[in-house]
């Protein structure tokens, strides 16, 4: 077996990343998710709220605000209830959809990554590669986890301008990104990313179709998507500590699982050949 080397690992990423740039018909619907999720919803809802004033209806939100836990009450800001309500949906409403959507987006990607390359008739190539399938694997997992995360830091700044513009006024100014969300979005969303990334490409390497990898891909997603959902609720409600602790724990498994991952990448399924044959 030859020794693991970046070079190849490069390589693979980039040729899977150039390829993506090219498909139309997936960058397009990719930005045009990130776009509902960190804009347009955002945009409308934070609009409505600071627009509609002190009305009975955002005093009411307002009083439900004394259900949150008490460290996120106490990091809430703003003199009036409008103010308080846009803050709380600003910092605590979306934070599930910066994990949510870069998930959906990458797994989409990871799913789809080694069967596609036989349906283009390019696994032959890849098969016949200098790379090892431990090069192949991380490649392939990079490849698949750049486009997700990218699409999320890019939506993530157009939120953050939305948040300070439309909510800053309310609340005495720029406070947007929190220290929560820092640590969101550059501790805990990655771990999860990884660990995702880490079950959808074994099985993509297991079956016979991208089809089927796509199925069996929301088998997985679907309950990680529901975990990491209130994770990330959970990370930016709750303090430094707990969101560090929620991160390293993703880190770890999704470590674990890559490691144990690389096994899933095997030759003769590159070239479309049946077990034993």
């Amino acid at each position: 077996m030859s020794s693991f080397n970046w070079s190849r690992t490069r390589i693979v990423t980039r040729t899977d990343l150039k390829q993506l740039v090219l498909a139309r018909d997936f960058w397009l619907p990719m930005g045009i998710l990130g776009s509902i999720f960190f804009v347009l919803v955002p945009l409308v809802l934070l609009l409505s709220i600071t627009s509609l004033g002190d009305v009975p209806a955002v005093r009411s939100v307002a009083d439900t605000l004394d259900v949150l836990p008490r460290a996120a009450q106490d990091q809430i800001k703003g003199d009036t209830p409008q103010g308080r309500t846009s803050y709380a949906l600003a910092v605590f409403l979306f934070a599930p959809m910066a994990i949510v959507v870069p998930l959906t987006i990458s797994t989409a990607v990871g799913a789809a990554t080694l069967d596609g390359e036989r349906e283009r008739g390019t696994g032959e190539f890849l098969a016949h590669s200098p790379a090892g399938t431990r090069e192949i694997y991380l490649g392939k997992l990079l490849a698949s986890l750049v486009p997700g995360y990218l699409t999320t830091m890019v939506g993530f700044t157009c939120y953050s301008l939305i948040v300070n513009l439309i909510v800053g006024p309310e609340v005495g100014g720029w406070f947007f990104p929190t220290r929560q969300w820092w640590l969101l979005m550059l501790w805990v969303l990655p771990g999860f990313l990884l660990i995702g990334l880490s079950f959808v490409l074994r099985l993509s390497g297991k079956v016979t179709s991208t089809a089927a990898a796509q199925q069996a891909s929301g088998l997985i997603t679907l309950p990680l998507i529901a975990i990491s959902y209130a994770q990330a609720s959970g990370a930016v409600y709750g303090t430094a500590t707990t969101t560090i602790a929620i991160g390293a724990i993703a880190w770890t498994i999704g470590l674990t699982s890559t490691w144990r991952g690389m096994a899933a990448v095997e030759r003769h399924r590159l070239l479309g050949v049946a077990d034993g044959v």
